[in-house]
């Protein structure tokens, strides 16, 4: 079980290295934050203090200021686990509890939805769009099978079985492999084409999440012991294994523009990496539960990250600094920048004792709307 999916867990205290990190609930300097010492020489050691807020948080502030508006669609009759936008930003699919898909369109400022797809015998856990396809997009379910399904035809086009209970899926992005992982930690790697498994990875450790590079040459795992593991892709050979965190470490995104990835913890830090060098360069401490979910906005220059607190923190990618925080009324799943355009879409834990017995679970929703709409 991923340490995002226990309820009952407490972050360990952290230290902010320096009183500036303190102060500005950003953990600059990295062998602190991360309990990473000097045997570690290629992770940066240095503080990086921001002096004043920069142009394009002033800039971003001033727009949520007028686009601040939150709403929310009912998508399910359960939990929401995953949340997607294709890659032309046109539709916005949702993975759920109640074993299905819904996919809506996205019309001004609002979500209409399209279609509900049924067809997984258990809970729909994670859900990927194919990179430049926007007509395709795939499940992951509990059910031990994945479904790649077109939007055009509502159908699900193929049904691939696998080994277990499957928990995290990725496309590459050449479009030609989908990686999954289930809950035994093996990670089957599917011809996105014939959809027949292509390669099988049984590994040691507990497996999180797994993502591809943005070059598709390297394929990345984040583990159960705090560690990103990295794998040559298509040879899957280890290149290397970073000790990330010093507990659980939960998920992994790559930035749009291939200039870093970030990963998210159990001990509620988000740690920023550059790509080319594997060097932390920043972190981020202003959750104080475990990470579950992270984000990075089109432009790569905002960072969405989320957990059992009930906000949503958006922070500056080259900062650090603080740029927004939407309020939740719940633990958040999963968030998902739109692909153009800085919209923000976002399940949270819908029982949470608020609704009553006659309303349905299982809402979407999305922030930066315009207020007046």
């Amino acid at each position: 079980m991923r340490a995002a999916e226990a309820p009952g867990l407490i972050a360990p205290p952290r230290r902010p290295c320096c009183e500036l990190g303190a102060r500005h609930g950003v953990a600059h300097c990295t062998h602190g934050a991360l309990g990473i010492g000097p045997d570690r020489p290629r992770l940066a050691t240095w503080c990086l203090v921001s002096s004043g807020l920069s142009r394009y948080v002033l800039g971003m502030q001033e727009l949520f200021r007028g686009h601040s508006k939150m709403r929310e669609f009912l998508a399910h009759s359960a939990k929401v686990h995953s949340v997607a936008w294709s890659c032309d930003g046109r539709r916005l699919a949702s993975g759920s509890f109640d074993k299905t898909a819904s996919v809506f369109l996205l019309e001004k400022d609002r979500l209409v939805k399209e279609n509900n797809y049924r067809g997984h015998g258990d809970s729909v856990d994670q859900l990927c769009w194919h990179p430049s396809n926007p007509d395709l997009f795939v499940t992951a379910s509990g059910d031990k099978t994945i479904r790649i399904w077109d939007v055009r035809t509502t159908k699900c086009i193929a049904t691939v079985n696998t080994k277990g209970e499957n928990i995290n899926i990725c496309w590459s992005p050449d479009g030609q492999t989908i990686a999954v992982g289930n809950k035994d930690d093996v990670v089957t790697f599917i011809d996105a084409k014939t959809h027949r498994s292509k390669a099988e990875e049984q590994f040691k450790f507990e497996v999180n999440e797994i993502s591809w590079n943005n070059d598709n040459n390297m394929f990345f795992l984040t583990n159960g012991n705090g560690c990103i593991n990295i794998l040559s892709y298509p040879e899957l050979k280890p290149v290397q294994s970073i000790n990330a965190h010093p507990s659980n470490c939960i998920c992994i995104k790559f930035d749009p523009m291939g200039k870093y990835f970030a990963t998210g913890s159990a001990d509620a830090l988000v740690s920023l990496w550059d790509v080319d060098e594997l060097v932390c360069v920043r972190c981020f401490s202003r959750l104080d539960w475990p990470v579950r979910t992270l984000s990075f906005s089109h432009d790569g220059k905002m960072l969405a990250s989320a957990s059992e607190d009930h906000f949503i923190d958006i922070a500056e990618v080259e900062t650090g600094d603080k740029l927004w925080e939407v309020q939740c009324e719940s633990p958040t799943f999963t968030v998902a920048w739109h692909p153009k355009r800085p919209l923000l879409a976002f399940a949270c834990d819908d029982k949470d004792g608020k609704y009553d017995s006659s309303r349905e679970a299982g809402t979407v929703k999305l922030f930066g709307l315009p207020n007046d709409s």
